[in-house]
């Protein structure tokens, strides 16, 4: 066993430099072809932090292994909030601005009660619990409707903006060198993130095979901290700097772009089916979480505060801790 958690290590430290690569020679390779700043920064950028949930959730997927795939979506987003914004609020009291209140929380809660609906199969048709192609179609269909509107917004607004005028006016130089680079950089990433996908996945479900325990929980712990580091670490670094709007935001974009993206994607590839033990609970604390992080954000004059960074924590290993014993 202790050889498959070596593997799995391996397949996180795959995942995360496959990341990383695949996200700067995709944006290199944007600049030298001439794509916008303001567009790649919208895009690849902003979702390159979730690219290991992405590759581990298509590699459990085509594997055929639904409770890594559902556990570390799920597990992904209830980490996103109880475990990483609480310790960034441990680092820094977070700020939070009006839009990320206004309108991305909301938006995050809506799709985490939208998730628990469409995953709630026996209460509302009677058949088994699980996200089909035609769940995984309306994912697809809120992530183009949400990306639409936010990138129409940024837009919109870019004209009052100086970071995001000067963004959008820098011309990017192009040689070939510069695009070969920036080819083999995205190559690199990509083979990486689907070998490290390939190599955690298969890692996993041996753990839990040696430990006796479902697939899922192990996607719900090991798997879904492992893929979450990025988020992780973007967020501590930016509390630490003072830039709390990016550590709440990073988080609450992951968990829209998590559900919506790719799970949807997922789903529509093959359902993702609802584990009967304990299945619904996580979905449950996911809403939870989400619901409970708009109080929050509105109290203490918009913080969140330390004593409420170590109620998220407490929280995610609290439900953590008797989803292993319960099984």
């Amino acid at each position: 066993m202790a050889f498959d958690f070596l593997l799995l290590f391996l397949g996180f430290g795959l995942l995360l430099g496959g990341g990383e690569l695949l996200v700067r020679g995709a944006s290199a390779l944007a600049k030298s072809l001439g794509v916008s700043p303001l567009f790649i920064g919208l895009t690849i950028v902003a979702f390159g932090t979730s690219t290991p949930e992405l590759a581990v959730n298509l590699m459990a997927t085509f594997q055929g292994n639904p409770g890594i795939s559902f556990g570390n979506i799920i597990g992904s987003n209830i980490a996103n909030i109880g475990l990483i914004l609480g310790l960034a609020a441990l680092v820094r009291p977070l700020t939070v601005s009006g839009t990320i209140i206004s309108r991305e929380i909301p938006m995050m809660a809506l799709t985490a009660v939208l998730a628990l609906i469409l995953g709630g199969d026996s209460l509302l048709r009677g058949v088994e619990n699980q996200f089909d192609r035609s769940d995984g179609l309306v994912f697809l269909l809120l992530f183009g409707i949400f990306l639409y509107y936010t990138i129409g917004e940024v837009l919109n607004n870019k004209s009052s903006d100086p970071l995001l005028a000067q963004a959008g006016q820098h011309s990017p130089v192009r040689s070939f060198r510069s695009l070969f680079l920036s080819a083999a950089f995205s190559g690199g990433g990509l083979l990486s993130l689907i070998l490290g996908g390939k190599v955690a996945v298969e890692a996993a479900v041996s753990v839990a095979q040696a430990l006796n325990i479902p697939n899922v929980i192990i996607g719900l712990t090991i798997v879904a901290v492992g893929t979450s580091l990025p988020e992780l670490v973007t967020s501590a670094l930016a509390a630490w700097k003072g830039e709390t709007d990016l550590a709440i935001g990073n988080v609450v974009g992951s968990n829209i772009f998590n559900l919506l993206f790719i799970n949807g994607l997922c789903a529509t590839i093959r359902p993702i089916s609802v584990p009967p033990a304990g299945g619904m609970w996580d979905l449950g604390m996911m809403v939870f979480l989400s619901l409970l992080l708009l109080p929050v954000c509105l109290t203490h004059k918009r913080r969140i505060v330390r004593w409420e960074g170590v109620l998220l924590i407490s929280l995610y290993f609290g439900f953590n801790t008797w989803r292993i014993f319960a099984g």
